[in-house]
């Protein structure tokens, strides 16, 4: 298994990892595992940043893992696949302390570094 593939095992458990500093990032035991869905709707500040970073990670490993899987079944060059699958996970993991931390305008730069990694993974495909 290649590095990129790796990678987009890492990105399927970065939601994880924001949706637990959410729930349990506050240091009390009030999270109600009845309801979670009605429980981070009713957070706010930090922790409501942190299952706002949750959400937007789903929604950003879709298109991430489609491009590993192409760039790998057309044999787009194995080094570039690696490192902007790698580049990837970082920025998403930087990504999400900026939105946690409430730095808008550095998160939204890091979003569209990643998102240049997504796009870079289909040229890397395309040119293969």
């Amino acid at each position: 298994m290649t590095l990129a593939y790796w990678m987009v095992l890492v990105a399927a458990f970065l939601p994880f990892v924001f949706a637990a500093t959410a729930k349990f990032g506050g240091g009390g035991n009030d999270f109600d595992n009845r309801a979670p869905r009605a429980y981070l709707e009713q957070l706010s500040g930090w922790r409501q940043r942190a299952n706002w970073a949750q959400q937007n990670q789903f929604e950003a490993f879709p298109p991430f893992a489609a491009g590993v899987i192409i760039a790998h079944q057309v044999g787009a060059a194995q080094g570039a696949v690696d490192t902007l699958a790698v580049l990837f996970i970082l920025l998403r993991l930087a990504f999400g302390v900026c939105y946690v931390r409430d730095l808008a305008t550095l998160r939204s730069l890091i979003w569209m570094a990643a998102f240049a990694c997504i796009v870079g993974l289909f040229v890397a495909a395309a040119v293969a």
